[in-house]
């Protein structure tokens, strides 16, 4: 007999058989991406929000559908990464609002569950896109809604559903001719499906087996780069870092938030109190953490404590740089500042690190990968860097954590790649004691100017407006390798051909990174352009970039060309022309 109905147990079941499948086809996905570069991280991304969601429902012992669904949502919103995971987890957090007060999904609950999730994802991202995972998404949801008016067979239903998937998926390259032209079906939707796929295995009795294993999969290493000297002259006024999560026995509506938090900032500062329906997660340097704990447990019981003296860490971290400093003065200049500067940029952002230095009223997050670029984001002023960009998209929980240390009311955040921008907005909306204001840089050079436009005497409003408007007169390039054959704006690429990739696409391509970088500035340079300015990779030896910038610098003798060194992988070079 056929079951018309999930329950918490099923469902269950069904999401992790559809995260286990989505992950078991994660570098198929990525090869979906229509740029052949090395970084098509599509899969990795769906695959590690997911994931972070799946571990929580895989703890619970005997949800009910509250418990599921909040598991689902709150898991899903902080594990996720890139556009792709910001979109999945927001799909979940709007099919979870409609079956969190149902006991068991049937038809109907479905459809509509399905209806939510679609508009929740819609209202997320500024400028919707079809022929893509939205666009699955939407397909979906119409498709439940036409069949739970004719049948209450919900096996039925959910084949019929997932054909459909598959039918607009398969129709994704008519609507996007970018996909077209590289010959593949978008790589979010295809994500999307397998997820479906794996949840109805589950339903018809056949599970994907579900591992909590990630090993394989590279995310990004939440890494941040401290000013030079902040170690030294940090006065700790609150000593201990304290967390934990309440789980809700009483009411906890806006007004019992407030008075929670005035008491906390009576006893410590740093105060972070994310409250979302049957939990609340806080975090609070005070000098007294059983003050914190006494007023937290009249809420209801605490869980995953977390107590760290910042002080301790704090002197063992000035014990560590004296020694690093001490070992380098047996090296040349040249080499000891490399050094020093490896060993700033790589301090780790956990949630046990004190904010630096006292308040101040604007401070700085971005994200980067290269330890060259990290030093120049900080000579800009940036508090913290998070390693990551390309191949490494932080997650939403990480973008979280680098904001709560920077000790400043106002954070300024700049992703420098288009696949964070997402995941920093949705941070940016769940931060309570700050403000938040994502640049949306897209690139390394665009987050580089912003930077340059930014000035102490203005207000934050009118940086606000500078740092967006510098961007927007940059140009960016970027040199790397193609990893399968393809096409793409009329070129024919194969594997390991040199690409040259500007900010609206392909500009150029070769077998040689010195002709490609070449090709590429060629495209990007016209009368207006004033300044190149070059960033060589971790695969260029300094010796090659001086020569390949000489070049450079004869062809456009009018021209001012910088070069320095970026550190990062997968880019031979990064190129602004202004």
């Amino acid at each position: 007999m056929a079951v018309n109905t999930i329950d918490a147990k099923l469902l269950q079941k069904m999401f992790l058989s559809g995260a286990a499948n989505l992950k078991a086809k994660k570098e198929w996905i990525n090869d979906l991406n229509v740029f052949p570069v090395p970084d098509g991280d599509t899969g990795t991304n769906m695959t590690l929000t997911i994931m972070s969601a799946a571990k929580e429902i895989n703890a619970l012992a005997d949800p009910d559908m509250a418990s599921l669904a909040k598991a689902i949502s709150s898991g899903s919103l902080r594990g996720a990464r890139g556009n792709s995971g910001v979109i999945l987890s927001q799909l979940f957090r709007g099919f979870t609002k409609e079956i969190k007060d149902v006991e068991a999904i049937d038809v109907n609950v479905l459809a509509a569950a399905f209806e939510r999730a679609v508009e929740t994802a819609y209202k997320a991202v500024m400028k919707p896109k079809e022929g893509t995972i939205l666009t699955v998404a939407k397909g979906a949801a119409q498709k439940a809604s036409e069949l739970a008016d004719v049948s209450d067979d919900l096996g039925a239903m959910m084949k019929e559903v997932l054909e459909h998937a598959e039918y607009v998926l398969s129709q994704t390259p008519e609507m996007l001719p970018v996909l077209k032209e590289a010959g593949v079906v978008d790589s979010g939707g295809q994500g999307l499906v397998e997820v479906l796929r794996g949840a109805i295995m589950a339903y018809e009795g056949n599970p994907v087996p579900f591992d909590e294993d990630m090993s394989g999969t590279q995310s990004a290493s939440s890494k941040a780069a401290i000013g030079a000297g902040a170690l030294d002259n940090v006065d700790i006024k609150f000593g201990y870092c304290t967390e934990f999560i309440i789980m809700l026995e009483k009411e906890f509506n806006q007004k019992t938030e407030m008075g929670f938090k005035a008491y906390l900032e009576s006893i410590g500062d740093s105060i972070v109190c994310v409250a979302d329906d049957e939990i609340v997660k806080v975090h609070v340097h005070t000098n007294d953490p059983g003050l914190a704990i006494q007023k937290a447990l009249t809420f209801g019981q605490l869980t995953k404590m977390k107590i760290d003296n910042m002080r301790e860490e704090h002197n063992q971290k000035v014990i560590e740089a004296a020694e690093l400093n001490t070992a380098n003065a047996a090296v040349s200049d040249e080499t000891a500042k490399s050094a020093s500067v490896a060993e700033e940029v790589t301090l780790e952002v956990e949630d046990n690190a004190q904010q630096a230095g006292p308040r101040k009223d604007v401070g700085f997050v971005t994200v980067v990968a290269g330890d060259g670029l990290a030093e120049i984001f900080g000579g800009l002023g940036v508090d913290y860097v998070i390693e990551g960009g390309q191949t490494m998209n932080p997650s939403t929980e990480d973008i979280l954590n680098a904001v709560d240390k920077v000790n400043a009311d106002t954070v300024f955040v700049l992703p420098n790649n288009k696949n964070i921008i997402l995941a920093a907005q949705q941070a940016a909306s769940i931060v309570e004691d700050k403000k938040i204001i994502v640049i949306p840089s897209k690139t390394v050079p665009q987050g580089i100017t912003a930077m340059f436009n930014y000035e102490m005497v203005r207000s934050v409003e009118e940086n606000e407006k500078a740092m967006n408007e510098g961007m927007a007169n940059v140009k960016s390039g970027e040199v790397t390798y193609a990893v399968r054959d393809t096409s793409i704006d009329g070129h024919e690429i194969h594997c390991n051909d040199i690409m040259g990739l500007g900010d609206k696409g392909l500009l150029a391509v070769s077998h040689d990174v010195k002709s490609t970088l070449l090709q590429m500035l060629e495209a990007m340079v016209d009368d207006d352009s004033e300044l190149i300015s070059i960033y060589y990779g971790s695969d260029v030896r300094e010796n090659e970039a001086d020569t390949i910038v000489e070049e450079i610098a004869a062809i456009y003798p009018e021209l001012d060309v910088e070069l320095q060194r970026g550190g990062q992988p997968i880019y031979y070079y990064i190129v602004s022309v202004e």
